[in-house]
């Protein structure tokens, strides 16, 4: 048997010539995805006998909107200032933005952005001197006159805080906790109060933050609220995470059923069914009066409030 060998290239030989081995192009690296801002595991803190957080895990992705809903006592203000740095746990790992928020210092502190419940703001002050003063405390804060234009207050940047309405001051909070730009921002119940125009309004101001960038983490009691602004939900009770999804998909498809429900000789029938209208049709051929009309016949489907009740239970809710 022959063996032809190619003959190896001359110094100086130019790429691709007999001989010459030209190397394959690497294959460019996959980007590494960008760690979550936030990440919790096996969190817990006790009160006496009583474990408020009891093994909550929890991941967040930048550019997320996650709402944590709950009963009151569920864990979520517990857990949520200890992810601020304000409460310490008993045990588990958080990392915040890279960070332990029980040993982070200042600097961390500046890319964090807090809207409480409840606002102590300096009612002397302006709208605008409020919103300067906090800029000062931030390294590269935004700029204050845009963030008071962001929150709707420029007709009232000359105003005392304690002239303005409720909705005004809650959207001065908000104006407060992101003047420093943060990357992430805590929203503690941020409408309590607000009429209906002025929630739509707030509403499509986180959005805009969220859109800019900033992860957001909210705590609230209004599904609505909810279902319009979370990427995600996460549902906390007793101190754990019994469920988590998207406003559409929370709680699996079987929450989501249909349901279906009539009277007959005044007894009230319902059925869960995937095919509300075959049901339907049947009752009308089987189940209808004099009329041609089925009693009380109704078919709901269940929304993101009925899911959670479900999730929780109504008295907890109550």
């Amino acid at each position: 048997m022959t063996t032809t060998r190619t003959p190896a290239p001359s110094p100086g030989s130019p790429p691709g010539s007999p001989g010459t081995s030209t190397p394959a192009t690497p294959a460019a690296a996959p980007r590494p995805e960008a760690p979550p801002v936030v990440r919790v595991r096996d969190l817990r803190k006790r009160y006496g006998d009583k474990e408020a957080v009891a093994g909550i895990d929890l991941d967040i992705d930048p550019g997320e909107i996650v709402a944590v809903l709950g009963p009151n006592g569920a864990g979520k203000t517990t857990t949520v200032e200890i992810l601020e740095g304000f409460r310490s746990r008993d045990g588990g790992e958080v990392l915040v933005l890279g960070e332990d928020p029980a040993t982070a210092g200042r600097a961390w502190r500046s890319r964090i952005g807090v809207v409480a419940q409840d606002s102590h703001d300096q009612a002397d002050l302006t709208v605008a001197e409020s919103v300067r003063s906090t800029a000062r405390y931030y390294p590269a804060p935004r700029d204050p006159d845009e963030v008071v234009a962001a929150v709707e207050l420029t007709a009232k940047a000359g105003a005392r805080v304690r002239s303005l309405s409720g909705g005004q001051r809650r959207r001065l909070d908000v104006a407060l906790g992101v003047v420093g730009d943060p990357a992430l921002l805590f929203l503690d119940e941020p409408t309590t109060g607000f009429d209906p125009q002025a929630r739509r309004t707030f509403w499509e101001l986180i959005l805009g933050l969220r859109d800019g960038g900033t992860t957001i983490l909210l705590t609230t009691h209004d599904l609505t609220e909810a279902a319009h602004l979370a990427d995600r939900v996460v549902v906390v009770r007793d101190g754990r995470v019994v469920a988590t999804g998207t406003p559409e998909t929370l709680g699996g498809p079987q929450a989501r059923t249909p349901l279906v429900t009539w009277t007959v000789d005044g007894v009230l029938h319902s059925e869960r069914t995937d095919a509300p209208t075959a049901l339907a049709a049947h009752l009308a051929a089987t189940a209808a009066g004099p009329d041609g009309e089925v009693a009380d016949l109704c078919i709901t489907r269940p929304s993101l409030e009925d899911v959670y009740l479900g999730l929780v239970g109504t008295e907890a809710h109550a």
